[in-house]
């Protein structure tokens, strides 16, 4: 393990519209948005299902290429649950409303996650393990997309 600036963190989560979220040994990918120091999304509710995150103090972003899904690194992060009251809320859940595509209700999208679901931020911790540091059967595996 080694410790990577926050910098190669963000491009990578940046440059890629799924994130790969893993936490009881389940593997989970998510749609979210960069937003400051943090990956933040919306899980539960009528939004992606990740059962349990909010009980979870850390996380690993499993980070891919977006060109060939290819595995870079993978970082750990703690998990933060916002509220209405919290001091992210609004920055994070203008962004994620920002940032979501095809939106049902994009006006009323925030009251809505603020009952049904949870907004996470999942922040860096700065331990990073390179792609080739991590367990070959983990690296040369490749997420299996729906097929239509």
């Amino acid at each position: 393990m080694t410790d990577f600036p926050e910098a190669l963190v963000a491009e990578l989560a940046k440059k890629s519209g799924v994130v790969w979220v893993t936490y009881d040994a389940q593997p989970h990918p998510v749609w979210h948005e960069w937003v400051g120091d943090a990956v933040c999304l919306v899980a539960n509710g009528g939004e992606q299902p990740l059962p349990g995150i909010e009980s979870e103090s850390t996380v690993t972003l499993v980070l891919r290429s977006k060109a060939n899904r290819h595995l870079i690194a993978e970082a750990e992060a703690t998990v933060e649950v916002l509220t209405p009251a919290s001091e992210h809320w609004d920055v994070v859940t203008l962004a994620l409303r920002t940032g979501r595509l095809n939106l049902h209700d994009r006006d009323s999208a925030i009251e809505r996650w603020s009952r049904e679901s949870q907004v996470i931020r999942l922040i860096p911790t700065g331990t990073v393990t390179q792609a080739a540091d991590v367990s070959s059967a983990i690296a040369q595996s490749v997420p299996h997309l729906a097929r239509r």
